[in-house]
């Protein structure tokens, strides 16, 4: 006789469903949003945004996992890391998954309602980011550029929250984010290209018996040169960029902690075994954290 799992051990599926105890994913976000936040802000952006991009960036990620899982069910079945995903394992139905994935995009999108109306007209385009990535990885060569941009969006909407006035034309975004905004973005996506190489050089066996396309599948013999690499673009922009604006020894020093982290993972995916493939995944938002700590320093010490 079967029996109706306890409300709990529903809880503790759906948290399994976005990643809960791998707080690695939302930090990746987390930590390149802030430091737009900052530079839009020109320092303390205040509790209001800070409260929204935190929250905002747990819900999206958290949205997007369900997602994902939902359109890789079949796929992950076969790669020994996802295989025991709840929605993969049968433990979560599709429609499930994908109504929790609605409630926390729908309270990200609260958030947004109470900021600018340039950043609520760009979460539109987050969110159609956001769903595309899962699809690309069946036809595109490097998906990981897709994702780049979804995990970069929050750069422009940082700066349309804080710059963004009541216009909600095309020309109030172009007000509010300025090129250097999406300059950032840009930078940022090498970045994402860096660290998902990484991940997806722990499954690459498995994908290339599914069929899935990955920019570790792509790059062959070069993964690891292509991943310095796309560190060494990320933070040559990044500090470029800073530099352009104002910023100094204290964001300098960041960028150099953030650099020496990249010659470490290089240590650890050089021969390109799954376990320190995944620890340089794994540890990658101290980078961000490092160039966060640079911005939100340099500009408290002017």
């Amino acid at each position: 006789m079967s029996t109706l799992p306890l409300p709990r051990s529903r809880l503790a599926l759906y948290l399994d469903l976005i990643r809960w105890d791998r707080p690695a994913g939302w930090l990746l976000l987390l930590w390149p949003t802030l430091s737009a936040l900052w530079i839009a802000a020109d320092g303390w952006p205040g509790w209001h945004l800070l409260a929204v991009f935190v929250l905002g960036t747990i819900l999206m990620r958290s949205a997007g996992c369900c997602v994902n899982d939902v359109a890789d069910k079949e796929f992950d079945r076969h790669v020994k890391r996802t295989a025991r995903r709840p929605v993969t394992s049968g433990l979560v139905s599709v429609r499930e998954a994908l109504t929790v994935g609605a409630l926390l995009a729908l309270a990200a999108f609260g958030l947004v309602l109470t900021t600018a109306p340039p950043a609520i007209l760009l979460s539109f385009s987050a969110l159609v980011v956001t769903l595309a990535y899962p699809y690309a990885k069946r036809g595109f060569g490097m998906p990981q550029a897709v994702l780049g941009v979804a995990f970069s969006f929050g750069i422009p909407m940082a700066f349309a929250a804080t710059l963004g006035g009541a216009d909600w034309s095309l020309a109030a975004i172009q007000a509010a984010v300025p090129p250097h905004a999406w300059a950032l973005l840009l930078g940022n996506l090498f970045w994402v290209l860096a660290y998902d190489t990484e991940y997806a050089m722990v499954d690459r066996d498995d994908d290339l018996k599914v069929g899935m396309k990955t920019s570790a599948i792509t790059l062959g013999r070069w993964d690891v040169a292509a991943v310095m690499g796309f560190y060494a673009i990320y933070l040559a922009s990044w500090a470029a960029l800073g530099l352009s604006l104002g910023l100094g020894r204290p964001y300098l020093i960041g960028i150099a902690a953030a650099a020496a982290q990249a010659g470490w993972h290089y240590t650890l995916i050089k021969d390109r075994t799954r376990e320190g493939c995944f620890k340089a995944f794994r540890l990658n938002h101290w980078v961000g954290f490092a160039v966060f700590c640079g911005v939100a320093a340099d500009l408290a010490l002017r």
